[in-house]
């Protein structure tokens, strides 16, 4: 069996913050430079329509000391509404994020303006994008089907707006903030569960707490956005599967630095930890408003299984769902998880890409509306075995780190999709074995 030892200083930038970053640099004021800017394909779709909105961007790959290359982008904006009427539909791609958070800077633009995806982003339900935009004064139209394409004819016009998030939703909280600071008015963004808080750090935007736990972010109308410098630390989703490399291969050691450790987004390292993973958290400190550090994972042999019931934790730790699973079925061969419908909803339904790939495996599973259960292996499977990616980023890698820890040969169908947040992940994974 094959063990992997080394540290990993070259993870991915962390894609939430790239594309918050691009965004806000569209509308701010001045010029904007982005430090280790994401290569992944859904943070550069982001950069392609805002271009498509005739904003200026300049993109290069610096070279430091020790050989680590660094994206660096420079965007200039004039303010609020610098963007101008594409000439062509937005393309997407595989990225909801691009989709929904830049509707919220689309909706405020005096033009018409057409957002479309690839298949499968065009078959993601998009009303929880409509609905507060259209609350706020825009117009937006959307498939019968309430998909993609997603046409929003903008106004300068938009009105302030109280707004309460009926599902824990960072992309949604944020397309509403993109519109807030548009509108004439004070609006206030209200989660009854917290979701991740990065537009609110980067934006500099007041959170209040609400009775019975809820929280508000206050957005002030017509707000001027200061152009300022952004360094994206390493992204702790990324992250979450060479952690699950080191934690299942007998005898590897694996450092990670300079990851992204924002309380919103390591729920998932809470749950390893309490499930006996060897993993431990070092250099902490504070950069640009975020928490980050370095990661330390050993081998576990003798881990618990993982079992995910409390919303508030579903939310935090939605995107490493996939790996938590398959990591706990691989560890233990026991995996639970309810409250988690939102999983259907993802670049694939995830909940039946990650039972169906199990199960030809030879784990026995349970699928739930809300959720699923693993509850052991009834059979070894034998010889090449297909995988399905489902045109999903984190089930390919999920599975991808299935191949190298189980006695399994997987054929893993249009495993290039891995490119979407993690263009070097086999790089890496080769780069530590022993």
């Amino acid at each position: 069996m094959k063990h992997y030892k080394g540290e990993v200083s070259t993870l991915p930038p962390d894609k939430s913050i790239s594309h918050r970053a691009a965004l806000i640099g569209a509308i701010a004021e001045g010029t904007t430079e982005i430090w280790n800017f994401s290569a992944g394909f859904d943070n550069q779709s982001t950069l392609g329509v805002l271009q498509d909105c005739g904003i200026s961007i300049l993109q290069e790959e610096i070279t430091a000391e020790n050989g680590t290359v660094v994206r660096k982008v420079v965007i200039d904006s004039n303010g609020l509404w610098n963007l101008t009427k594409p000439e062509k539909q937005l393309m997407c791609n595989n990225s909801g994020s691009t989709m929904r958070m830049f509707s919220g800077i689309l909706a405020a633009q005096p033009f018409e303006s057409v957002l479309v995806g690839d298949s499968s982003l065009m078959k993601r339900p998009m009303r929880r994008l409509a609905d507060p935009l259209r609350m706020m004064g825009a117009e937006v139209e959307l498939s019968p089907g309430d998909t993609a394409p997603v046409v929003i004819r903008g106004t300068r016009s938009l009105h302030p707006v109280s707004y309460e998030l009926p599902v824990p939703s960072a992309q949604v909280k944020s397309l509403v903030a993109f519109a807030a600071l548009h509108a004439g008015g004070e609006s206030h963004i209200i989660e009854s569960l917290p979701s991740r808080n990065h537009t609110e750090l980067m934006l500099g935007l007041k959170v209040e707490n609400l009775p019975g736990g809820k929280r508000s972010v206050v957005v002030p109308g017509r707000m001027t956005v200061p152009a300022k410098p952004f360094h994206i630390p390493g992204d702790p989703s990324a992250a979450c599967f060479i952690i699950a490399l080191g934690l299942l291969s007998a005898g590897s050691e694996i450092l990670l630095r300079e990851v992204c450790l924002n309380p919103t987004r390591t729920g998932y390292l809470d749950i390893l930890q309490k499930a006996g993973a060897e993993i431990r958290l070092e250099n902490i400190r504070q950069t640009g408003g975020e928490k980050i550090g370095d990661i330390q994972v050993s081998y576990s042999q003798s881990m618990n299984p993982v079992r995910i019931s409390d919303s508030a934790v579903v939310a935090n730790v939605i995107d490493e769902i996939p790996m938590l699973a398959v990591l706990s079925a691989c560890a233990t061969g026991e995996f639970e998880l309810h409250n988690a419908a939102e999983l259907r909803a993802k670049e694939s339904d995830r909940i039946s890409a990650v039972v169906n790939n199990l199960e030809r495996l030879g784990f026995a599973c349970e699928e739930f509306a809300d959720g699923f259960a693993v509850v052991g292996k009834v059979a070894a499977a034998k010889g090449r075995i297909p995988v399905e990616s489902y045109d999903d980023h984190r089930i390919a890698m999920s599975f991808a780190i299935a191949d190298r820890v189980l006695d399994a040969d997987l054929e893993i169908s249009d495993a290039e999709i891995i490119g979407v947040s993690f263009p070097k992940f086999h790089d890496i994974i080769e780069s530590l074995e022993q």
